[in-house]
């Protein structure tokens, strides 16, 4: 018997991706499903040939481990209280919707040496992550252009009708794609600007300790034909794209259940961890800030609760 994990959440990506790769894992094992909707629980469990919980204490008493695929802010309350009871997080991007629901996880993870995992899916991507990792040690970065135009209120898309999305759009639901493939390469994020463009767009400015710019454009509502994923790092080298995906969703989520299982086996923290999921919200939080006040956030100041031009 592997690690026994719980999943919360009964959502397309729940049963599409983290659902099916947890099955399917040779070390895992899918014990149990909670979700809001007690249907569709029964239904994901039936699929999967496990059980449906109907209290999602009673689920947390039964496993070693959760796997989330909730909306943020729902994500890291029970991320919470599933650290508080001890078990281990293998959770999806954003990792919540304020940097203090984000740090309040990550002290508990600290405080009680457990094995975390965030979901930033192109980070489980090999030939992507290999490319981040090697651009990374490499350095000489003068910046990045990063843009992900996604189009998901199209007749039948599975995200469309998410409220979370809506409301929050695509700096908080693409917008870790890129952060996670650009911060670890450009460094630390000390001052950020955001301005508003058409549909729903927004467009970001990250400066870096040691001077790098990052220029984003993200949205959830392009044009169908405007659709793109791409990001381009600029340096001492030329210029230089970040490649294609090597691996399907549920074979990526497979490789996060690996480096969690890693972890619980004894090996160091993941890249992907609570703290750099926390380091993205931050990120996030101060574009937010940016939009709203008009101005650019100091990050150090923005910790402080006091953000500045």
């Amino acid at each position: 018997m592997g690690l026994r994990i719980g999943l919360l959440g009964t959502g397309y990506w729940a049963a599409e991706t983290q659902g099916a790769a947890l099955a399917a894992h040779p070390r895992a094992e899918l014990a149990g499903v909670w979700g809001r909707d007690p249907g569709k629980a029964a239904a994901l469990a039936e699929r999967h040939g496990t059980r449906a919980y109907g209290d999602v204490d009673a689920l947390l008493a039964d496993v070693d481990a959760v796997a989330v695929a909730l909306p943020p802010d729902v994500q890291a309350e029970l991320a919470l209280r599933a650290a508080r009871a001890g078990r281990h997080l293998l959770l999806d991007k954003p990792l919540a919707l304020t940097t203090a629901a984000a740090e309040a996880v990550t002290a508990e993870v600290e405080a009680r040496g457990l094995a975390s995992v965030v979901f930033f899916t192109n980070r489980f991507n090999g030939s992507i992550d290999s490319f981040v990792r090697a651009s990374a040690a490499r350095g000489g970065w003068h910046g990045a252009q990063a843009t992900l135009f996604g189009s998901i209120f199209q007749p039948g898309n599975p995200y469309g009708a998410s409220p979370w999305r809506r409301e929050k759009g695509g700096l908080w639901d693409v917008g870790p794609h890129l952060l996670s493939v650009v911060l670890p390469v450009l460094g630390p994020v000390e001052s950020v600007a955001a301005v508003a463009g058409p549909r729903s767009t927004t467009h970001l400015l990250t400066r870096h300790r040691g001077g790098a710019v990052g220029s984003f454009a993200m949205t959830l509502d392009a044009p169908e034909k405007a659709q793109v994923f791409e990001v381009v790092l600029h340096g001492e080298e030329g210029r230089v794209r970040l490649p294609e995906g090597d691996r399907s969703p549920v074979e990526a989520f497979g490789t996060a259940v690996d480096r969690l299982l890693d972890q619980v086996e004894g090996s160091p923290g993941d890249p992907c961890d609570v703290h750099f999921a926390r380091d993205v919200v931050a990120v996030l939080e101060a574009a937010e800030t940016a939009l709203r006040l008009g101005r650019t956030v100091d990050m150090a100041q923005a910790a402080g609760g006091t953000p500045a031009a």
